[in-house]
């Protein structure tokens, strides 16, 4: 019969020896640097396959094989799912948040407030060095795969839906994948 006492003994004994009861629980250090990976699902090549709850994007090569990125993710409550197709591609992008964005933080965007002012591309432009812009149906969905401003927010939940990545990396998927590749946010 197993009892509170036999409970609390075998979990004393696990304390006196670390390594046998942790060494399954290591955590893996998160590594955003581009690398050839395997992955479990058959994506076909050319495919872009994003895992938010790893923070990793990942660009099949060949079957079960892809480069992965890291990335940076939306916050909870506005992250994308689904799948769409990129439409359009453009270096240094311009920028403006939705109404949406405005709405929610006031403060952080109210040089946009009534206004239609654009951010030019460049450095400072949040959306970074490039941006894929992500439709479904031929809609808009707002949502985007772009460089970014703020490298730290890489492997994390931070943005406003978007898929962040280091300016660097984007560069190099932004020459690999054409208009028309699909994109599963999983």
């Amino acid at each position: 019969m197993f009892t509170r006492r036999t409970f609390l003994t075998a979990s004393a004994a696990a304390g006196l020896v670390p390594g046998i009861a942790t060494a399954k629980n290591q955590a893996v250090e998160y590594d955003p640097t581009p690398q050839y990976v395997r992955i479990k699902k058959d994506f076909l090549p050319g495919q872009l396959l994003v895992v938010p709850r790893s923070f990793y994007l990942y660009f099949v090569t060949e079957p079960r094989k892809a480069i992965r990125y890291g990335c940076g993710v939306g916050k909870a409550g506005l992250e994308f799912t689904g799948t769409a197709t990129i439409d359009v591609k453009k270096e240094w992008p311009t920028w403006r948040p939705t109404d949406e964005m405005i709405e929610r933080e006031p403060v952080t965007y109210a040089r946009f407030k009534d206004n239609d002012y654009v951010q030019p591309g460049g450095s400072d432009n949040p959306l970074g060095a490039r941006a894929l812009y992500l439709f479904q149906n031929g809609i808009d969905t707002y949502f985007r795969i772009h460089g970014t401003t703020q490298p730290q927010t890489i492997g994390r939940a931070a943005s406003n839906g978007c898929i962040r990545m280091l300016n660097s990396h984007v560069i190099d998927l932004y020459a690999r994948v054409p208009i028309g590749t699909v994109v599963t946010v999983v």
